[in-house]
This record gives C-alpha cells, sequence and structure tokens, in this order.
C-alpha cells in the first residue's frame, strides 16, 4: 500500500482533495472538475481510499467521497520540525511589508500606469 506521501505526489490527487475539501462529491462531479474519464477519475479515488485520505459514502444508486483528515494530520506533525525553514521568510516579508509607505496607491498592479500617467 503507498503512503500518503507518495500518494499526494501527483497533483490530480491533490486536487481531488481540494475539491472533497469543500464538501463531498459524486464521481460524476468529480470527473466534470477535473475534466478526467469516469475510469480515470474511479482510478485517483481508489488510490486515495486505498491510502485512507478519503471515504466513500453509498447512497441509492450515487456514491459520494469525502475527506478524511486523520492521514493528513499525520502529514502535518512530519512537517512540524522543517516550518522554521519558512516561517522565517514568512515572518522577514511580514515586517518588510510593514514598513511599506501605507499612503501608496494599491489599486494598480506593479507595472500598471497610474491614472494621471494614462491621461
Amino acid at each position: 500500500m503507498a503512503t500518503p506521501f507518495e500518494v499526494l505526489a501527483e497533483p490530480v490527487r491533490r486536487h481531488i482533495l481540494d475539491l472533497l475539501r469543500e464538501r463531498p462529491r459524486s464521481v460524476g462531479e468529480l470527473t466534470e472538475q477535473l475534466g478526467l474519464t469516469q475510469p480515470g477519475t474511479s482510478k485517483h479515488l481508489r488510490v486515495l481510499r486505498d491510502a485512507g485520505l478519503v471515504r466513500v459514502r453509498p447512497e441509492a444508486q450515487r456514491r459520494w467521497y469525502e475527506l478524511c483528515p486523520e492521514p493528513l494530520a499525520e502529514l502535518d506533525a512530519w512537517l512540524a520540525p522543517y516550518r522554521w525553514m519558512w516561517s522565517g521568510r514568512l515572518d522577514a516579508l511580514e515586517q518588510h511589508l510593514n514598513t511599506m509607505p501605507s499612503g501608496s496607491d494599491t489599486s494598480t498592479r506593479p507595472g500598471q500606469p497610474q491614472a494621471e500617467e494614462m491621461s
């Protein structure tokens, strides 16, 4: 059986988890959202189910898939000692943003001309 790390290495499976994070979904709905065939979607769902990341709930003729958060907590616990690597960078970014002038016009994107430059 594949570990959650191996299972989540596949971007389509991460996308499925993102969709299921919002709410339970049927295979048909996931197939439509992913742009895959029904057999392709079912194959990814089987891998996620075997890894314990999703569970299926039959309801009449439909099968509803929902997220199982417990294996994700295990991943989170494994990542915890590595958070220092990016938390310091996020703190530095926050400090930098706090030093920026607050009166700057944030309604334009970098590289976009200001309204007075366009006239």
